[in-house]
């Protein structure tokens, strides 16, 4: 039977000797949002943090765990060789390399703020406030920027976002996909018709002097090469790549 951790830090040993570890799973560690799956609910000794479509596998391998994920798609990312070895063996997934980017970076205040006020004519910065946040629900491209968040209530709290804004219309945006209580890590999503803008750019620079200000860190993984060189514009630093599997 999988259980639902009601004190997540049961299972923190077990994260510990992650490289570089992940800000979805401190936001499940810290109880902030997500969960932490377990099969033994008082002395765990494998754990799946489960927030938005990640799921982290921690501990000694445990296939019916890996079993207990919810029944939908998602990325599930190994701690070792050994838990990427049991999802090779027991399920039809599709191996992916993600690139994980150094934290505690020292930022560039004056070049974010540069970048935040390059946007094209026509174009201008709004925080996501809660008549944007509905309009991310219902678009396709920029959902995630909100959706993993319980509520309306609890993204408008803990949550932090800017959107790009052309005549009236949301086009692009940079947001918090989850929240730890250190900070948040940044998803950043344009509209298909919009790209190559410098609109994310700008959204994302606005939202890392926020964090700033608010003295949050402004996390940042990149799920392919291009996100990696707008993590560097932005001033961050690449650390390594991990293997990741999307599972049905």
């Amino acid at each position: 039977m999988i259980y639902e951790l009601n004190d997540p830090s049961k299972a923190a040993s077990l994260f510990a000797d992650w490289e570089d570890l992940d800000t979805g799973v401190m936001a499940c560690l810290d109880h902030v949002m997500g969960k932490i799956l377990v099969r033994d609910p008082d002395h765990p000794k494998s754990a799946m943090a489960v927030i938005g479509d990640f799921a982290f596998c921690a501990g000694e391998p445990d296939l019916d765990l890996l079993h207990g994920k919810p029944d939908r798609w998602m990325l599930v990312v190994p701690q070792n060789e050994a838990w990427a070895a049991l999802i090779e063996n027991n399920f039809p997934a599709n191996k992916r390399i993600r690139y994980a980017i150094r934290k505690e970076t020292e930022f560039d205040r004056a070049k974010l703020e540069g970048m935040a006020k390059a946007l094209p004519e026509g174009y201008t910065l709004r925080r996501i406030d809660s008549e944007l946040y509905d309009l991310c629900l219902k678009d396709e491209h920029l959902k995630d920027c909100v959706s993993v968040f319980e509520s309306k209530e609890k993204y408008l709290d803990l949550g932090r976002g800017f959107a790009v804004m052309k005549d009236g219309r949301m086009v692009a945006a940079a947001s918090s996909y989850s929240r730890y209580l250190g900070g948040i890590d940044i998803e950043i999503d344009t509209a298909r018709e919009e790209r190559h803008k410098g609109l994310g750019s700008a959204a994302a620079a606005r939202l890392i002097l926020q964090c700033l200000d608010e003295g949050l860190y402004p996390a940042w993984d990149a799920a392919n090469k291009l996100s990696v060189r707008l993590a560097e514009k932005l001033g961050y630093e690449f650390s390594h790549e991990y293997v990741c599997y999307s599972i049905e």
